[in-house]
């Protein structure tokens, strides 16, 4: 293993942090904030860092994909652990811990929290937590490739290791080229949210704000009471159309700028759809008693499916006061997920899609013995090794829903509050169901749940396989 290379990514991976905080300090010296200053402390530290590890490049400059996943498993740690001083240093979140738990369900787009008093918090702080979401969204990685030259030769390494879903395509020839393109979009995308939402009342940092979740589906708000408190049918509107449509997979996206129409026939695209829609009318029917007309039922049914599926976060309702039916709905939607290659997290509506045809080629071939079958996807055959990695990913994800449960259960809450808060943060949606709903948080479980919620974060943004990786004896051996 090429741990020299390693070093020397993750260095100017740091560095490339160290610029980004200062982004938040500009903010903080704009609300005339002294908490600015800690932004530009820890920057100075990252710069320091990237001074020591990142400006020389090894001469062994080649890397594989088992040091892409241990260099993308790496840097959303130290990326969480430096991203979370701001917060700890100016006494806004006093304990560490709690302030990597918020920053990483910052970086993986969660939206998780530990405040209680959000509003309380200063504008740079706040625009810190809401940006990490912007910047995790595609992926830190992507992010540092779409802004640096990084490693141009072992670029396909490291995207492969981080862009979620079952496979990952380039869209051009040059890996930096598609780290480009996706980001072009995606900042087409936040940009387009801004002006809809400042059309509908927001000011320019609020709109600004909600767009960096919205974008990154994240669901971080700078309110106390997410979106709800703005009580807008339009900025509803506008947010739920923004959170599926960054739930669709970006590909699709760049094919539609190449007028490529094929897209509209994506299995996919028209499966997570068709998943939203019949979502939101169930859900609609099933509350319609709780809401004066029907327009209200679907405004709260639509915006919730959204953010659910997509893995936002955002609320504009207490869904936990919901019948169970639709409760139960949603929970199913947070583990689906959005596509894969989009913001969302999730298993992604494309695995469940392989497993469904996989049972159903099983069940055809105990019919018919002999008969020759494939599992396909739009057109084209599923590989043996898509197919082994998507049934290795169930059942790590099982286990490692198992295992957290029994750790987090050690605090003694009930049942529906620790299963859904592992099920909320290892599909990085948010909120859960019982003492950790829309509209309360995580901030009474204990540091050891909060650590175990933090890897289930990790685990479930970068879909398992990085710190499987990383944690198995085999990698660290000299032979390797």
């Amino acid at each position: 293993m090429n741990k020299k290379m390693i070093v020397y990514i993750l260095g100017k991976m740091l560095g490339t942090e160290g610029l980004l905080l200062l982004i938040p300090a500009v903010v903080s010296l704009l609300y005339k904030e002294k908490t600015g200053v800690y932004f530009l402390v820890v920057a100075a530290v990252l710069f320091a860092l990237y001074l020591g590890l990142g400006r020389k490049k090894p001469e062994n400059k080649q890397i594989y994909g088992k040091e892409g996943f241990v260099i993308v498993g790496l840097a959303w740690i130290l990326w969480s652990l430096f991203g979370a001083l701001p917060f700890f240093l100016s006494d806004c979140i006093p304990n560490y811990i709690d302030a990597v738990f918020e920053t990483v369900s910052g970086f993986t787009t969660t939206g998780s929290t530990i405040l209680q008093n959000i509003e309380a918090l200063p504008k740079g702080m706040n625009f810190w937590r809401c940006f990490t979401h912007w910047i995790g969204g595609m992926g830190v990685l992507v992010f540092v490739m779409m802004i640096t030259s990084l490693d141009t030769d072992n670029s396909m390494s490291l995207m492969r290791a981080e862009v979620p879903g079952p496979e990952m395509d380039k869209l051009v020839p040059k890996v930096r080229h598609t780290a480009k393109l996706l980001y072009q979009m995606y900042f087409v995308l936040t940009i387009a949210e801004v002006i809809f939402l400042m059309f509908g009342g927001m000011n320019l940092y609020d709109a600004v704000v909600h767009s960096f979740s919205t974008a990154g589906t994240g669901g971080f708000s700078n309110r106390n009471a997410s979106v709800a408190f703005y009580d807008s049918a339009y900025i509803d509107g506008v947010i739920t159309v923004f959170m599926i449509l960054f739930g669709i997979n970006f590909n699709l996206y760049f094919l539609l700028l190449l007028k490529d129409w094929s897209v509209l026939k994506n299995e996919e695209l028209r499966v997570y759809l068709g998943v939203v829609a019949a979502a939101i009318v169930t859900i609609t029917i099933n509350i319609l008693s709780m809401y004066e007309t029907v327009a209200h039922a679907f405004r709260y049914a639509s915006f919730q499916v959204g953010a659910i599926i997509t893995t936002t976060g955002f609320y504009t309702a207490d869904f936990e006061q919901w019948p169970e039916l639709s409760k139960t709905i949603l929970m199913m939607l947070m583990v689906i997920g959005a596509c894969g290659g989009s913001t969302g997290g999730g298993i992604k509506v494309s695995r469940f899609m392989i497993l469904c045809k996989s049972i159903r080629q099983e069940i055809h071939k105990m019919l018919h013995p002999n008969a020759v079958t494939m599992v396909r996807m739009n057109g084209k055959k599923v590989g043996a090794d898509t197919m082994r990695s998507i049934n290795i990913y169930f059942s790590a994800y099982v286990f490692i829903i198992i295992v957290s449960v029994l750790l987090v259960s050690l605090d003694n809450f009930d049942f529906a509050t620790s299963f859904s808060g592992v099920l909320t943060t290892i599909n990085n949606v948010g909120p859960g169901i019982s003492q950790v709903g829309p509209t309360d948080n995580f901030h009474a479980f204990s540091a050891l749940s909060k650590i175990v919620f933090s890897f289930d974060m990790l685990f479930g943004r970068l879909e398992i396989f990085p710190y499987l990786l990383i944690l198995s004896p085999d990698l660290w051996r000299k032979r390797f």
